[in-house]
C-alpha cells in the first residue's frame, strides 16, 4: 500500500506547497506514463472521458497539473489528473492559495469501498495537522456516489478549508481535493464538478 498512500499525500500536500513553494528549475522531463486517460482542458474546462466528468476550472487559475505529477517509476500506475491554483507558486499572497487536485490510481489491494479508502486519505490528512470536522459521510455529485470528509488546519491568521471527495470507479480511486479559505469557498469549488449530465452553466 506504500504507491496508494504516497499518491494521496501528494494530494494532501498540494494547497499548501503552492502557497510555500517557488517553481522548480531543475524540473525532469515528463516520462511516459500509464495507459491511464489524463483527460484535457479545453475553453477552461477539464473533461476526463474515461471516468465520465468535467471540472470548469475558475476565471484567471493556473495550471499546475505537470509540476504535481511524480515521474518516479513508483508513480507508473497512479496519476495527478488535474491540479490547478488561484495564483501561482512565486506569487505570494495574504490569503490562502485556494487549489483543485484530482487524482486516480488502481484501487489498491485490500480495499473494497470508497469507505475504506478515505480512511486511509483521513488519516494522512490528520497527520498533516488538519482537523476533521465531521464524521466522513456519503453524498451525490450527479450520478456519482462520494465519500466526502471536510477537514480545517490553523495557518497563522488564516484557516486552511479541505474537502476531499472519493469515488470508486471503472478499478480506480479517483480523489477530488478542494481547498479554499472558507466553508463556503470550498462549496463553490466543488459545484464546479459535473459528473454524469454535464451542467449547464
Amino acid at each position: 500500500m506504500v504507491r496508494f498512500q504516497s499518491a494521496v499525500v501528494v494530494l494532501l500536500a498540494a494547497g499548501l506547497w503552492a502557497q510555500d513553494k517557488p517553481a522548480s528549475s531543475s524540473r525532469l522531463p515528463p516520462q511516459p506514463k500509464a495507459s491511464l486517460d489524463p483527460g484535457a482542458i479545453n475553453a477552461g474546462i477539464y473533461r476526463n472521458s474515461a471516468f465520465g466528468f468535467s471540472y470548469r476550472i475558475p476565471f484567471g487559475w493556473v495550471d499546475r497539473t505537470a509540476d504535481m505529477q511524480d515521474d518516479s517509476a513508483a508513480a507508473s500506475q497512479s496519476r495527478v489528473l488535474l491540479a490547478t491554483f488561484e495564483r501561482p507558486p512565486e506569487a505570494p499572497g495574504d490569503t490562502i492559495n485556494s487549489a483543485v487536485v484530482i487524482a486516480a490510481e488502481p484501487i489498491p489491494a485490500g480495499i473494497r469501498s470508497a469507505g475504506e479508502y478515505f480512511a486511509s486519505l483521513s488519516s494522512l490528512t490528520t497527520a498533516k495537522g488538519f482537523q476533521a470536522e465531521e464524521e466522513p459521510h456519503e453524498c451525490l455529485v450527479g450520478t456519482a456516489r462520494f465519500v466526502r470528509g471536510d477537514f480545517s488546519k490553523a495557518r497563522g491568521t488564516l484557516t486552511v478549508r479541505q474537502t476531499s471527495l472519493v469515488v470508486l470507479q471503472k478499478g480506480h480511486a479517483v480523489s477530488f481535493t478542494f481547498i479554499g479559505g472558507s466553508a463556503d469557498e470550498v462549496n463553490e469549488l466543488i459545484e464546479k464538478l459535473s459528473f454524469g449530465a454535464r451542467k449547464s452553466h
